[in-house]
């Protein structure tokens, strides 16, 4: 089978595992009392991101073939998800806050490398078959986003947004993914004698931030990386709570939130394929540039918006999500590849995700919760009408933060683009 359909294959399960709660899982917290406790579960994505990632970087630069750990990885994560649904099952309506978090952490800490993983194991194989990343990456990489909203819709239609059925699917996906990971190309390893403890253990990477350009693009990326999860948290118990507002409770958004928050992804996937085009024209610094306004936009339209008269700006926030996160996410790690040697090209991936996904999502996703439960969740459940004005402050917050982060970008990042290079 041609390498590009295997990791296209690859891609589609990665992300397809992500999708069947990444959207959703806030909607069954909410549901089940757990309200003020979302942040979370979205911040010890983060949390796991600070050193998981890149231990399991090291660890695939090193020691373990990069195919193989990716395999190990997601039949630990798959089992624990398993293990999360079937509690919640068993609970039911008591289910409590520590089980349910113990398992969904084991299962995030050994999903979360997985993502960097999945790169490696693509730029790997694409290098072996003397292909260009650049341009061979992208398509691939679009039909992660593909196996991310079937998730959305199989967990929306299948009537699981509200409940750990949602886990159970993740679960079964990882396990797939886990067995069709061993038949990938094998990744080379750089084991060897005669080095140093620090090459040893592949902690060259982290020397990247004595070069001023990659310390600052990494910082920039972990203050962005504060945007990412956010939405991914409360989009949908946002867009759900207009259910008690009597003029918006039937329409479509209300009931079917994840279908709504899934035009996101569709919008990802056809941003994807710009990105070869756009790195080439306009180079790293415009790239970032445009994904940090489009999350302006992305929280100023939800702002705005709501799901009737005013649902064309909910889906003017979905298109303009396709922006905010690609081409930061993807255009970031095709960047790194670029400018790191290949001896630490693995490590350099989980430095990558461990600022974004790590230290910029956990930050960012705990003061968000710090400021949904003020402006959101600290008004009685009653009172819908200043619960909706907390909603609004919060979304305001949110793109003031993404304009300032932008704005800092433009002045201090100094990149010179040459495009025949």
């Amino acid at each position: 089978m041609d390498i590009k359909i295997r990791l296209t294959i690859l891609s589609f399960l990665e992300f397809a595992v992500w999708g069947a709660y990444l959207t959703s899982m806030g909607a069954y917290l909410a549901s089940h009392g757990m309200a003020e406790n979302i942040g979370w579960f979205y911040s010890i994505q983060g949390i796991v991101s600070l050193f998981m990632p890149a231990l399991m970087g090291i660890v695939a630069d090193r020691w373990l073939q990069a195919q193989r750990l990716l395999s190990l990885c997601h039949f630990l994560a798959g089992s624990f998800m398993i293990g999360a649904c079937a509690y919640g099952y068993l609970a039911a309506d008591g289910v409590r806050f520590a089980p349910l978090f113990a398992l969904y952490t084991a299962s995030v800490a050994f999903f979360m490398p997985t993502i960097a993983l999945t790169n490696s194991v693509a730029y790997s194989a694409l290098d072996q078959a003397g292909l260009d990343t650049v341009k061979a990456f992208p398509p691939i990489r679009v039909f992660g986003t593909v196996g991310f909203i079937l998730s959305m819709w199989i967990v929306d239609y299948g009537g699981l947004q509200t409940t750990p059925g949602q886990f159970g699917w993740s679960g079964l996906l990882s396990l797939v993914m886990a067995a069709y990971a061993l038949t990938m190309p094998t990744c080379p390893t750089n084991a060897g004698e005669g080095k140093s403890l620090v090459d040893s253990l592949g902690l060259k990477a982290f020397a990247l931030f004595k070069n001023y350009r990659m310390a600052l693009f990494f910082i920039f990326s972990m203050l962005l990386g504060g945007c990412l999860q956010i939405t991914n948290g409360y989009a949908n118990p946002f867009i759900q709570s207009f259910e008690k507002i009597q003029e918006y409770a039937g329409t479509f958004g209300v009931q079917h939130a994840n279908i709504l928050i899934s035009l996101s992804q569709v919008s990802e996937t056809l941003c994807i394929l710009l990105i070869p085009f756009c790195l080439k024209k306009f180079g790293i610094k415009r790239v970032m540039l445009m994904a940090m306004m489009a999350w302006v936009f992305r929280f100023g339209f939800f702002a705005v918006g709501n799901p009737g008269s005013g649902v064309w700006l909910f889906l003017l926030s979905m298109i303009v999500y396709g922006v905010a996160f690609d081409f930061f996410n993807i255009s970031g790690s095709l960047f790194v590849d670029k400018e790191t040697d290949l001896t630490i090209r693995n490590s350099a991936q989980g430095l990558f995700m461990m600022m974004t996904n790590g230290f910029g999502a956990t930050i960012g996703t705990l003061a968000a919760q710090q400021i949904i439960n003020h402006y959101v969740y600290s008004h009685d459940v009653a009172d819908t009408a200043g619960m909706m004005q907390g909603w609004t402050t919060s979304w305001y917050i949110f793109a003031g933060y993404a304009l300032v982060v932008a704005v800092a970008f433009a002045l201090l990042f100094r990149y010179k683009h040459t495009p025949e290079k």
